[in-house]
């Protein structure tokens, strides 16, 4: 399939920070063949009149849980540590295979309706998960979390690290890339070094990522000084977690010695500020990580903390929440913000092929009205995208160079069976109710 789309504003997230009127994109396959402002030679399958609107790389969401949509809005008014014990661990024992596929279905419709092209997460019900989202087209890191709370860990039987050690043969690499299998330390207070030290081993031994919680909130970041002399983020490098590509979700609590950590290692910080905003956790200092050199990412977090896995709405977050705190409106600049959720967040994926428009990318890419009201007038592309747009201004999601979403139609997805799921199965199975 060959696309063309013409007179788009290409907003390219290039290290220039290029944004180019009139320009013609080309989509080879999964390949973006041109990016110009001259139309390129040849004929196009399709092409697509681009006049009005903004062409700009998927948006990638780097931390989330999506079975866990089946929580939306359950357990709420509680902080970190009484939801989890209380709400979300009791419902999760409910959760079977079925379900999670429910679930998951159910939020890769409203990440794709919300321009990603690409997300991480780090749950369990991983073959469901990936099943789901190859079927929907877009690229995924999965991570099956592990969390050990008894001293008899063995890795080779624990049935957590078996079900990582199944994923890597079977799922590393499909399609192409599409799916990326990464492996996880839930948390520091969700296990011990021990367990730290030999599944930062084995994601070594097989050239894996690592996906990992660390300081979401102060008791958390506290009680590991307590126990270990030491910062959650400096008790996992200790143990080699972050000596391999790694993403570390939240970063609330991090001091400048974990920043300059997570600098020195190359770990990237995933910002959650809707989440972390509404379970209380605060608010992690960006300005300060950027200033240290840590790429930082977005991530929407589970839609159980946040209740909703719209980046357009992390993406303002992100773009004017350390600007009030800081009380400097330049704190965090509209770009900054842009390449959190765009190329920041294919690097801390190790996707260097995606994240922005150049020729020889994959072609993930989003199409956005901006002559709908609130993206009117327009003095700033840039600013209008990180401050102005919402998902119902999302007129195509493209992914590997498959049209995936056009104008409110899913086109990989069966919405209705999706909801007949959730509504007749998943609901009674975990609430007895539908």
């Amino acid at each position: 399939m060959k696309t063309l789309f013409s007179n788009v504003t290409a907003v390219l997230m290039d290290e220039l920070g290029t944004v180019l009127q009139n320009a013609f994109v080309a989509v080879d396959g999964t390949a973006i063949a041109h990016v110009g402002t001259e139309r390129p030679q040849g004929t196009f399958d399709r092409e697509v009149d681009g006049t009005g609107k903004i062409l700009m790389p998927g948006l990638v969401n780097c931390h989330t849980h999506l079975p866990m949509t089946m929580l939306r809005g359950y357990g709420g008014g509680c902080d970190l540590h009484t939801w989890l014990n209380q709400y979300i661990f009791p419902a999760e024992d409910k959760l079977d295979a079925r379900a999670a596929r429910a679930a998951t279905g159910l939020a890769l419709a409203e990440l794709i309706a919300s321009g990603v092209t690409c997300y991480a997460d780090m749950y369990f019900f991983c073959d469901e998960m990936i099943e789901e989202t190859l079927a929907a087209g877009i690229s995924a890191n999965i991570a099956r979390g592990v969390s050990v709370f008894t001293p008899d860990f063995d890795f080779d039987t624990f049935y957590a690290t078996k079900e990582l050690k199944a994923l890597v043969p079977r799922w590393n690499g499909c399609n192409d890339g599409q799916i990326r299998i990464d492996a996880s330390v839930h948390a520091e207070y969700t296990s011990y070094p021990a367990v730290w030290r030999r599944i930062a081993d084995y994601a070594k031994e097989q050239g894996i990522g690592m996906h990992v919680h660390v300081s979401e909130t102060k008791s958390e970041h506290d009680e590991c000084i307590g126990r270990h002399g030491l910062t959650p983020a400096a008790a996992l490098a200790k143990e080699g977690v972050f000596d391999v590509r790694a993403i570390a979700a939240h970063c609330v609590w991090c001091t400048e010695e974990d920043m300059a950590i997570l600098q020195e290692k190359g770990t990237t910080a995933v910002h959650c500020p809707a989440s972390n905003l509404k379970l209380g956790s605060g608010v992690a200092p960006v300005p300060a990580l950027l200033k240290q050199g840590v790429n930082v990412a977005l991530g929407t977090d589970g839609v159980s903390s946040n209740n909703s896995h719209d980046m357009f709405e992390e993406l303002k977050l992100a773009a004017i929440l350390h600007n009030g705190v800081s009380h400097d409106p330049l704190a965090v600049l509209p770009m900054d913000a842009l390449r959190m959720a765009t190329c920041n967040g294919a690097k801390a994926l190790g996707r260097p092929d995606s994240g922005s428009i150049a020729v020889g990318k994959t072609a993930d890419l989003i199409l956005l009205d901006g002559q709908t009201p609130n993206m009117t007038p327009c003095h700033s592309v840039v600013d209008n995208v990180a401050y102005a747009c919402g998902r119902a201004d999302l007129v195509m999601n493209m992914a590997r160079g498959k049209v995936i979403y056009e104008k409110g139609d899913f086109l990989t997805l069966d919405l209705d069976r999706i909801r007949s799921e959730v509504e007749h199965y998943a609901m009674p199975l975990m609430f007895g109710k539908e």
